[in-house]
């Protein structure tokens, strides 16, 4: 595997695959991986001829008060885990890289609709910071296809809204999220839990399962399900940021009639926000 971080070799390298005719596929990451980064590169393997992946902690996304210098970089511990698995190039730019300007004097990209609500209710430029990244990273790899988690779901639904408004040719494919045997769902984040958190931590999934089961039964009173969910989380320890009831395809809030739903929690415990999602699919 080849390690670049200027963008000059990443170009050089991209545009000798494409005039070879291969397809390539993108996996952007923050570093710190686990197995669910590893899980989209496992993906990605079967889809295109190339797979490139990118670490780049990107300040842009991260609010005042959030973790951006404590953020763990593990870029040797990255390397070996892409190595082993095949990837074929790996970008690692520096924030001069990505944003000579500096924030406030960059361009940015700001996706209407699915990027409010949910998690940019307490994150209100979230968004914008991981549009207008990808966005540029994609121009910067052009790649034919790009791997996303679906435990950001939201995240998934900004950038897949995105490519669509701005014609890019790019198939965002989402990759089923990877949990510990708890049903915890892995996260980079999930390295600031003790092991005594980390027990607690599991009933945010339990609580997306007691909901998707409701549904599927045949309950449309929303409101009843969500309380019934923050309660539970409150009881055990968490303190819960939202819990939505949403249609699968906008994010917006879920009717009577809906067929296709996604759930959307996020929930605190002590400093960690932990954030999860269950698709639930209604079939007549």
């Amino acid at each position: 595997m080849k390690t670049v971080t200027e963008i000059s070799a990443l170009r050089q390298q991209i545009k000798a695959w494409k005039q070879s005719g291969l397809t390539v596929a993108f996996v952007p990451t923050m570093g710190n991986l686990h197995q669910g980064h590893f899980s989209l590169i496992e993906k990605a393997k079967t889809l295109a001829d190339k797979v490139v992946a990118s670490i780049f902690v990107n300040p842009m996304q991260f609010g005042a008060n959030e973790d951006l210098d404590s953020y763990p970089r593990t870029l040797e511990q990255d390397q070996q885990g892409l190595k082993a698995l095949g990837t074929d190039l790996l970008f690692t730019p520096t924030p001069d890289i990505i944003y000579p300007k500096g924030l406030d004097a960059q361009s940015f990209v700001e996706v209407p609709g699915v990027s409010e609500g949910h998690c940019a209710g307490t994150r209100p430029d979230h968004f914008r910071g991981v549009s207008t990244v990808v966005c540029k990273l994609f121009n910067l790899v052009q790649p034919d296809i790009a791997c996303f988690g679906e435990k950001d779901f939201q995240q998934l639904q900004v950038i897949r809204t995105m490519v669509e408004d701005l014609s890019m040719p790019i198939d965002i494919i989402g990759v089923s999220t990877k949990r510990e045997e708890s049903g915890l769902a892995k996260s980079s984040r999930n390295g600031y839990l003790t092991a005594q958190q980390q027990d607690v931590a599991k009933v945010l999934y339990a609580c997306l399962q007691h909901s998707q089961k409701a549904l599927q039964s045949g309950e449309r009173d929303y409101s009843s399900i969500i309380q019934t969910a923050k309660n539970t989380l409150s009881k055990a320890g968490l303190k819960p940021d939202y819990f939505n009831i949403c249609n699968k395809a906008d994010l917006k809030e879920a009717k009577v009639d809906c067929k296709s739903f996604v759930i959307l929690a996020a929930a605190f415990l002590g400093s960690v926000r932990l954030i999860d999602n269950i698709q639930v699919d209604i079939n007549d």
